[in-house]
């Protein structure tokens, strides 16, 4: 027998090993495997076997590191889809789709020594038992051990106040067992779960629920080339605080009724911690949870309790959609809007289209849910390549919140200078203090202030490797760089003109943090940035701490904006509305719509009703005043559709980004508009041959960010009418010319954003 392995360096092709004799039976498609290369021993994996010998000499497989496969064979096809999809390496796809804990040199599941009171068995156990000999002292200390049932050596230190030394001489004399045992690294451990039970759910949810079982149960004859699959993925559009998650809840219990696991993917790992404990409430201990923020004993522990089964439903962000879940019957992908689940670097997959293909791979059932759907999913749903269910009102009646647009034109003309807040804000946020009620102020900026300029002569503090100001970091007096994380101090004076006056141009999170606290001296204000939730599990402090009333008013970047449920937040105020509103992106008007809508939705909740101000130098700009209109998303949808047809945009092609970098801008320039020149050719090519104008190449530019890290930036925007179309031109042109070690190509189909 031979095996194609895939090892672990981005060669981007497979070598063929013979498997010997003593391994035959063993050997299974999804080990990692231990093969001789290139003079050393490397690792791999199995990803195809065959019994017809290749023309060439083999070398043996050396060892099968796991008896258990890592992958599935239904893993292993969405791995080789991922591959051909992003044209990216398929080793480096395997390695994405594990987390790097599982691969780790010696890693292992952690023993601890447990003690327990009875007939011993451990190898510190004496066999015949001497209790004559014990003290008064011994003979009580064993008795509390046996009252809880024994425990961890380390607890039962602490809890009796006692020593190893004296628990291990118990043992030497027979009273007490010590043996070694597996210990789960619980990343919930310390945190209070409260059990939940099902909510009765409203017409307009049973209805939604019933799409998603019932999506499930046939095939669609009716469809002129019918899917093997018994299912098409179901949008599930419904407005903030329409009960989605209980949704979500109820389908998955439907789930582990059939003996079927779940996976729920949420975009920001601020999300996490909310929804573990909304799932592992309803399910217990049937939850695991994966995600970066968790140590690597704990991703390890939690990776194996989904792979043994012990754990049928996973909550995480991008990644969880390559969770080993046995007999998946349900993907869950909330807020399937949000970019994070785009994977910025090699493989460049996104998560929401992973999990669809997971779905039809695995005959499971995929929901894809949110309050302002991507426009590549509403038109699918539009068009019936998805089913629709909408739950179009909130729980239990309650009122959308009231949105004002306050013009921060009008505002500066009526006080002379630009301020955070507006009047208007500042006395709805004054009316909450009075009331007891809960503020969330949103701005999509951390920091102190976006640039450091010299007034005299308009010097402006730049990052030397990136093509972008510094940003000031007030907390400690630091220039820092939001692209590559370097940093300086800020300088005495300026260094051309020799100044010291210098000015804080734009507001960022700490700016507006220490502003708010000057307004209302004796409110209680969290800030939830990058900044300040570097801790580990300082999303979960943060947030349980605010849902507690510890605070009155939550200021944070975009991990606040989405997914989160506190019943007494009854005002949302935007500070600035227009940070993504004139980036250099097709979609900017929607992601502006989108942060928009869902920040909004976050204010009045439960009974109180909300109120939202949007603060904007753009009240005309068609995403802000749609998000402040009663016509909801649908309206916005079908005239942003509009324009993206009529400019050959996503949904209505496949965009993909070519990026060249290089240290040596001499180097980047030529290269990319090199293969520029080609691609061209092969566009035209392709659009005579299908007599369309579909295939379209741009001239080689500077990227938006022309410099980052170090590297000069260059950049091509291909559209296409398929994926597909791309990665062909790609593969053609890097193997027609091959880019030399000193330039490096990154290719991104369907690329979220042009930076």
């Amino acid at each position: 027998m031979f095996v194609s392995v895939a090892i672990d360096l981005a060669l981007d092709r497979l070598f063929t090993y013979s498997v010997p004799v003593e391994l035959t039976e063993k050997l299974r498609v999804g080990q990692l495997l231990r093969v001789p290369f290139r003079g050393r021993i490397a690792r791999g994996f199995a990803l195809a076997t065959t019994e017809n010998a290749p023309e060439f000499k083999t070398r043996p497989v050396l060892a099968i590191e796991d008896e258990s496969p890592f992958f599935s064979p239904a893993l292993l096809k969405l791995v080789r889809w991922i591959a051909d999809y992003t044209a990216s390496p398929i080793e480096t796809t395997l390695r994405a789709a594990l987390p790097a804990a599982v691969l780790k040199p010696g890693a292992r599941a952690k023993e601890m020594l447990y003690v327990e009171v009875g007939q011993p068995t451990g190898p510190l156990a004496a066999p015949n038992p001497a209790h004559g000999q014990l003290t008064l002292r011994q003979r009580q200390l064993i008795s509390e051990i046996a009252r809880v049932g024994g425990g961890w050596m380390q607890q039962l230190v602490r809890e009796f106040k006692t020593t190893p030394a004296t628990l291990r001489g118990l043992a030497e004399k027979g009273a007490l067992s010590i043996v070694s045992r597996t210990t789960r690294r619980d990343p919930l451990a310390g945190r209070n779960v409260l059990p939940t039970k099902p909510l009765p759910l409203n017409p307009l949810q049973q209805a939604a629920l019933d799409v998603i079982l019932d999506e499930g149960r046939e095939t669609r004859s009716s469809e002129p080339h019918p899917s093997p699959f018994t299912s098409r993925p179901v949008l599930l559009h419904g407005v903030t605080g329409s009960g989605k998650t209980e949704i979500y809840l109820q389908a998955i219990a439907r789930m582990l009724d059939e003996d079927k696991g779940a996976i729920v993917l949420v975009p920001e790992i601020a999300l996490t911690p909310q929804t573990v404990r909304r799932f592992a409430g309803r399910f217990g201990d049937r939850v695991a949870v994966l995600h970066s923020a968790l140590s690597d004993g704990e991703r390890y522990d939690e990776w194996h309790r989904i792979r043994t089964g012990a754990a049928r439903v996973v909550v995480g962000p991008r990644s969880a959609v390559f969770a080993p879940v046995a007999n998946l019957g349900l993907i869950v992908v909330d807020e399937e809007h949000d970019p994070s689940y785009k994977q910025e670097e090699t493989p460049r997959y996104h998560a929401r289209d992973v999990a669809v293909v997971r779905a039809r791979l695995e005959g499971a059932r995929v929901v894809l849910g949110s309050a302002t759907p991507s426009l590549e999913s509403w038109l699918n749903a539009q068009t019936g390549k998805y089913a629709l269910a909408s739950v179009p009102a909130r729980v239990a009646g309650r009122a959308l919140p009231a949105v004002h647009l306050v013009n921060m034109e009008d505002e500066m003309a009526r006080i002379g200078h630009l301020p955070i807040f507006s009047s208007a804000l500042l006395d709805a946020i004054h009316r909450r203090l009075a009331n007891g009620e809960q503020t969330i102020l949103f701005l999509n900026r951390r920091g102190y202030s976006r640039i450091l300029e010299c007034p005299s002569c308009n010097w402006v503090a730049e990052c030397p490797d990136c093509s972008v100001p510094y940003t000031y970091h007030r907390a400690d007096n630091c220039l820092r760089c939001h692209v590559c994380g370097g940093w300086m101090h800020v300088p005495a004076a300026c260094p051309d003109c020799h100044g010291t006056d210098f000015s804080y141009t734009g507001i960022g999170t700490q700016r507006a943090e220490s502003a708010l606290t000057r307004c209302f001296p004796h409110a209680r204000v969290l800030r939830m940035d990058a900044d300040s939730t570097s801790r580990k599990m300082s999303h979960d402090d943060i947030l349980s701490a605010f849902r507690a009333g510890k605070a009155d008013v939550l200021l944070g970047t975009q991990m606040i904006a989405k997914g989160l449920d506190f019943p007494n937040v009854t005002l949302v105020g935007v500070l600035n509305a227009d940070v993504s509103l004139h980036r250099p992106d097709p979609r900017a008007s929607e992601r502006t719509y989108q942060l928009l809508a869902q920040v909004s939705g976050r204010a009045g909740r439960a009974e109180k009703p909300g109120e939202v101000y949007i603060q904007t130098f753009s009240p005309a700009a068609p995403a802000i005043a749609a998000a402040a209109s009663d016509k909801g998303f649908a309206a916005f949808a079908a005239a942003e559709l509009q324009d993206r047809k009529a400019a050959y945009l996503p949904p209505y092609c496949r965009l993909a980004t070519l990026v060249f970098r290089a240290k040596d801008e001499a180097l980047a320039r030529p290269w990319a508009e090199l293969y520029a020149k080609s691609l061209a050719g092969w566009a035209e090519k392709y659009n005579r041959k299908n007599a369309q104008e579909a295939f379209r190449v741009s001239e080689a530019a500077e990227a938006p960010l022309a410099k980052a890290e170090g590297w000069f930036r260059y950049q091509i925007v291909m559209r296409a009418p398929a994926a597909k179309d791309i990665v062909a031109a790609v593969r053609w042109i890097e193997a027609a010319r091959p880019i030399p070690k000193d330039v490096r190509l990154a290719v991104d189909v369907d690329a979220q954003s042009l930076a």
